[in-house]
């Protein structure tokens, strides 16, 4: 679930409120978005992913919200870890070549 949204490095970009499938956040004008319905979210990880600043953390609890303190998330590297454990960003390396899926995938297309 959704539990936190950074003032400190958020940029207002709002492409957390675009690419939420379940309409999580809020655009407020001239100020950064607001988690609106955090019981909404589906821990999909999409805002995480596409945000540019790393300034959200999606707690892979799905189920019910869990108390978080930023300080501890940075300290702990875990803002924006989805993103890197992906690899999925500049300068971030692709870990799509070890993913099953993609090995599998691979395989098939290669013995036709």
């Amino acid at each position: 679930m959704i539990e936190l949204l950074s003032k400190d490095r958020c940029i207002s970009c709002n492409q957390c409120v675009s690419v939420c499938p379940t309409n999580v956040f809020e655009a407020v004008a001239g100020d950064i978005p607001v988690i609106a319905r955090q019981s909404d979210c589906q821990s999909c990880f999409m805002c995480e992913l596409y945000c540019p600043t790393d300034a959200l953390y999606v707690s892979p609890v799905a189920e019910q919200s869990v108390a978080v303190s930023e300080n501890e998330l940075v300290e702990d590297g875990l803002l924006g870890s989805y993103k890197e454990d992906l690899g999925w960003g500049r300068g971030r390396k692709s870990t799509a070549s070890s993913d099953g899926s993609y090995i599998i995938f691979q395989r098939m297309h290669a013995s036709h």
